[in-house]
């Protein structure tokens, strides 16, 4: 009789290391230690954000000497008095960062997109070298174009208004946003743009019918992004604006610091939590579609 011989199966270089990490990698103990050490991480990480807010409900005068997390003596007040405790209430602050903020979205939004359309479904010559001209820009220091961008805005009569702050934003002059908008628009098919040629779309009715409507999450990235460097932005209003009345917050909060008198920091961090509040729901709002929008941008 013929015997049927088997060979062994050769087994896998890393046939064991799985099996190890699969046996005790998904204990239920293993588990444990890894959700408490990213508790602990996270709770180093929100101690700055925990001491703001327990600090602005302290008075000024134990806000450096008691370190504790929860405050020996309440102060609530600061809230009211850092509202009113400037020039002008707090609310007219906002309003202007707000006014600026939305601007500077939409504006990004409307002239970056056009450009990484171009980019990214367009063929013209110089595309290659046109794009990576833009890419090159995101090497300069924006400290280089400080004067030359402060004398052109002089010279156009924009100081102590929002111009310099706004025009910008609507002549795509953010790399960073046309790039991720660009590398989301070559992962979309381009039998899109074809189908839509055979139907008589031009480029123009193909960006706003058939691309627009499907980079939503690139646009979602964009905002949260535009949002927070925006809302945060203060060299540029410091350089730019002189009158009190146009302050963002940001230079708001910094009239709270007197460089020779009493500093009111109570009311500061008060103003200061109230500042973060848009930021954190614009982001909680939005946390979805960032993801997405970064998650998708590396694929072609």
């Amino acid at each position: 009789m013929s015997q049927t011989l088997q060979t062994p199966r050769a087994a896998k270089p890393n046939e064991d290391a799985d099996a190890l990490i699969e046996r005790f990698g998904s204990t239920r103990k293993s588990r444990f230690s890894r959700h408490v050490i990213l508790c602990v991480i996270g709770l180093v990480m929100m101690y700055p954000l925990l001491w703001l807010v327990s600090s602005s409900l302290k008075p000024n005068g134990l806000i450096f000497e008691d370190l504790s997390l929860w405050p020996a003596e309440w102060s609530p007040s600061n809230y009211t008095e850092g509202w009113n405790a400037l020039e002008y209430d707090f609310g007219i602050y906002f309003s202007n960062s707000i006014i600026i903020v939305v601007l500077s979205i939409v504006g990004n939004l409307f002239s970056c997109s056009l450009a990484a359309y171009g980019f990214a479904r367009l063929n013209f010559t110089g595309r290659k070298l046109f794009f990576a001209l833009m890419l090159g820009t995101m090497m300069l220091p924006g400290h280089v174009l400080l004067i030359p961008q402060y004398i052109l805005f002089a010279k156009l009569g924009w100081l102590n208004t929002y111009y310099p702050l706004l025009v910008p934003n609507f002549l795509a002059t953010n790399a960073f946003y046309i790039f991720l908008m660009v590398q989301f628009m070559r992962s979309l098919p381009q039998e899109l743009d074809d189908a839509a040629r055979i139907d008589g779309c031009g480029p123009f009715r193909t960006f706003w019918s058939i691309i627009l409507p499907l980079c939503r999450p690139a646009f979602a990235t964009t905002a949260i992004f535009t949002f927070i460097s925006v809302w945060n932005e203060f060299f540029g209003p410091l350089l730019y604006l002189t009158d009190p009345e146009l302050y963002t917050v940001p230079l708001a909060l910094r009239q709270f610091i007197d460089s020779e008198g009493q500093s009111q920091w109570g009311q500061m961090f008060a103003m200061s939590v109230l500042s973060l509040a848009p930021i954190i729901g614009f982001f909680i709002a939005g946390q979805k579609y960032l993801v997405k929008g970064i998650a998708t941008t590396g694929l072609k």
